[in-house]
């Protein structure tokens, strides 16, 4: 199948959309805060809607929406606090609290998934070997690997439910449900390590770390413009950290949820989640 045209950073030097991507995951996945989750899920899916088509994106909602309802489910069962109780599961309190935390996690654990998997449309393989390949030669492997397991792992998931329903296999009841996600961790785990020990043979078949140096593929040349783009990005990343800290310390799930109230602070948060889906709109209506 084609691969989808995703218009970010394609003609940028490999250390602008790693700063992107870097900085990127680092704010999804430390700021605890629901409005900056919300924000940051939204841009990941909208960074994947340009990235793999609204099709394919909406398609992942079936395993996204269950991943978060299960997390914010099951927190309030581990994690018994809060001040507010909604009910009880026999002598156990159920906090709105821990409810709330819990869908927070969700949303985050489901935005961090979804930026990798745009990340590795803007940070492709021989960018990362451009980037780190004669710097950390391994590190580079090591990141490439990351950023398509998570894709590769997604589709394969798609095809096991795929022979699954095809087998006739009951996923009806709630417990033929989790016995049917269970089989689908472990194939889909035993799968990844027999794809770790093939890369290992055919990276020593070709002759991986024979070289002091590696060459690559493209030859990137760090230009002016590339500077002007790299400062613009490490500017808005620092005052992204900073509005994200502000926010999360004002926020605290315990032990009484605190308010929500509207700050200008989301708005300079919100370009730099939505500047993917943004700056992919512009170059694809400019090449049309």
């Amino acid at each position: 199948m084609k691969q989808r045209s995703f218009y970010v950073f394609e003609t940028s030097h490999p250390a602008v959309p790693a700063c992107y991507v870097i900085v990127t995951l680092c704010l999804t996945m430390a700021a605890m805060q629901p409005v900056l989750i919300a924000i940051s899920l939204i841009g990941a899916f909208a960074a994947n809607c340009c990235a793999r088509g609204p099709r394919s994106t909406l398609a992942g909602l079936r395993w996204q929406l269950p991943i978060i309802a299960i997390i914010a489910l099951f927190n309030p069962l581990f994690s018994a606090s809060g001040s507010t109780v909604l009910f009880y599961l026999g002598a156990r309190a159920v906090y709105l609290e821990s409810l709330m935390y819990g869908l927070a996690m969700g949303g985050l654990f489901v935005a961090s998934t979804l930026w990798f998997m745009a990340g590795s449309r803007m940070l492709t393989f021989d960018k990362v070997m451009a980037l780190f390949g004669n710097v950390a030669p391994v590190v580079a492997l090591m990141i490439s690997g990351t950023m398509r397991m998570i894709p590769r792992f997604v589709r394969r998931g798609h095809q096991i439910l795929a022979v699954q329903g095809a087998q006739g296999v009951p996923t009806a009841g709630a417990v033929d449900a989790v016995k049917s996600r269970l089989r689908l961790s472990s194939v889909l785990m035993g799968w990844g390590m027999e794809d770790s020990l093939e890369m290992a043979d055919a990276m020593r078949a070709r002759g991986w770390g024979a070289a002091p140096r590696r060459t690559t593929y493209t030859r990137y040349r760090f230009r002016a413009r590339d500077v002007y783009a790299l400062t613009g990005l490490l500017l808005v990343a620092v005052l992204c950290c900073v509005l994200a800290m502000v926010a999360c310390s004002q926020f605290l799930f315990y032990p009484v949820l605190s308010r929500l109230v509207v700050w200008w602070g989301y708005v300079p948060y919100a370009a730099w989640m939505l500047f993917p889906a943004a700056m992919h709109a512009v170059r694809s209506r400019r090449f049309a």
